[in-house]
C-alpha cells in the first residue's frame, strides 16, 4: 500500500505543473482564442483560420491533460482517506495511485516538447549500413520496431518508398509517422543504431556487428512556409517494383526527385535525392515526393537556427546524423543509449516498439535545456 509520503508527493508534483504549466493563463488565453474563431469573417483566410484553431486545440489540449492528473490525483486522496473506513482495499487503492502517477508523468513528458515543430507528424528514414545482408536484415528490424512503437500509440503510419535487400531485409524505407506530437517523442531516434549478435546469416556462427542509420524530420503541412526554388528541381520517372498489379514494371510511375540545395550560410552546393513508389499514380507520387522535399528543408532550416543554441551547450556529447547514439546486443540481453546511459535488458520488448524509456531519458536530459514557450 502507498505511503502518506507517497500521497505528498504526489498531490506536490500536480500543484507544480499547475504553476509551470501556467494552467490559469492558459484558460484565460483559451477563452480569448476561442472569441476570436466566432468573428465573421474567420475562415475568409482558410490557412490563417487553420493556425488559429491549432492554437486552440493546443491550449485545451494542455488545459484537459491538466484537469485529468488535478482529478486522478485527487481520486487517489480520496481512496486513501477511505481505506480507514474498509471501503476500499490497499489493491484499488494502489491501482488509482498506479493511474495518477503515469498521468503525471505523461505530462511532465509532454512539458518537455516545447518546440513548435514537437507537435508536427514526422518522416523517420531508415538506411542500412555496410555489411551486405547481415545490416540489411537490421535495417528491417528497426523498421518493424519503429511500425511496432507507432501502432501501440496510437500513430498512423505510411510507407512513401521501400527497397528490398538483395537476400533478406531493406536497404532503405521511408516512412510517415503520423499523430500527436509523432516528431517531438521520435526525434530521439535521430542516429546510427548498432546491432551486435550472432548472426543467422553467418555459418560459422559469429558474433557480427551491424549498423543501420535513423533519419527523422518533421513533416511539414500547408500552413506552413517552405521556400522552394523551381528551377533547381529536376525529376526521373521509373518503374515501380512491387507485388502483383498490371501496371508492375510497366508504367513509370515511380519519381525520383532532385533538388540542387545551396546552403545559404556556407554556399555549398547540395544535390537532395527523394524517390516515392507508394502510389501507382504518377502526379500522386510527384505530390508526396514534394512535400518530403519541404519537410527535408524545413528540418535543415531549423538546423540552422539551433546551431547557436549548440555551441552553447557543447559541453553536452552532440547529437547528430552519424553519430553512434544506441547499442542492441543480443548476446547479453541488454539495449543502452549512449548519449543519456539509459539501458534495459528487456531486449525483446525494444524490438516490440517499447522505446519509452529511451524517449524519456532523452527528453528529461535534453528537452529540459530548451526556452519554455
Amino acid at each position: 500500500m502507498i505511503t502518506a509520503d507517497q500521497l505528498k508527493d504526489l498531490n506536490e508534483r500536480v500543484q507544480k505543473l499547475y504553476q509551470y504549466l501556467d494552467i490559469e493563463g492558459k484558460r484565460m488565453q483559451f477563452e480569448e482564442e476561442t472569441i476570436r474563431t466566432q468573428a465573421p469573417d474567420f475562415w475568409d483566410d482558410p490557412k490563417r483560420a487553420e493556425a488559429q484553431m491549432k492554437k486552440v486545440k493546443g491550449l485545451e489540449k494542455w488545459i484537459k491533460g491538466y484537469e485529468k492528473v488535478r482529478q486522478l490525483a485527487d481520486e487517489t486522496t480520496l481512496a486513501f482517506d477511505y481505506i480507514k473506513e474498509q471501503l476500499v482495499t490497499e489493491q484499488e487503492l494502489d491501482a488509482d495511485y498506479a493511474r495518477a502517477i503515469d498521468a503525471v508523468e505523461q505530462l511532465e513528458l509532454r512539458n518537455m516538447l516545447r518546440e513548435d515543430e514537437d507537435a508536427m507528424d514526422c518522416v523517420l528514414k531508415i538506411n542500412s549500413g555496410a555489411g551486405g545482408t547481415e545490416s540489411q536484415d537490421w535495417a528491417a528490424m528497426l523498421m518493424r520496431m519503429y511500425l511496432r512503437y507507432a501502432e501501440s500509440h496510437g500513430y498512423k503510419t505510411r510507407i512513401s518508398n521501400l527497397q528490398n535487400g538483395d537476400e533478406a531485409g531493406i536497404k532503405t524505407v521511408t516512412m510517415e509517422i503520423e499523430g500527436e506530437d509523432a516528431y517531438g517523442y521520435l526525434k530521439s531516434e535521430n542516429g546510427v543504431h548498432r546491432l551486435v549478435r550472432v548472426s543467422p546469416f553467418n555459418a560459422q556462427g559469429k558474433r557480427m556487428t551491424s549498423f543501420a542509420s535513423v533519419f527523422v524530420t518533421p513533416l511539414v503541412d500547408d500552413t506552413i512556409e517552405v521556400e522552394v526554388d523551381p528551377s533547381k528541381i529536376s525529376w526521373d520517372l521509373f518503374r515501380s517494383g512491387g507485388a502483383g498489379g498490371q501496371n508492375v514494371n510497366k508504367v513509370e510511375t515511380g519519381v525520383r526527385l532532385r533538388y540542387q540545395y545551396t546552403d545559404p550560410d556556407t554556399g555549398e552546393e547540395e544535390e537532395i535525392l527523394i524517390e516515392n513508389t507508394e502510389s501507382r499514380k504518377q502526379l500522386e507520387n510527384r505530390e508526396n515526393a514534394m512535400r518530403l522535399l519541404r519537410s527535408q528543408l524545413y528540418d535543415r532550416e531549423l538546423k540552422r537556427r539551433q546551431a547557436k543554441q549548440a555551441q552553447i551547450e557543447a559541453g553536452k556529447k552532440k547529437i547528430e546524423w552519424g553519430s553512434q547514439i544506441r547499442s542492441y546486443v543480443f548476446d547479453d540481453r541488454r539495449v543502452k543509449d549512449h548519449r543519456t546511459g539509459y539501458q534495459t535488458s528487456d531486449v525483446q520488448g525494444v524490438m516490440d516498439g517499447k522505446l519509452d524509456g529511451f524517449i524519456k531519458a532523452y527528453l528529461m536530459e535534453y528537452g529540459g535545456a530548451k526556452k519554455a514557450q
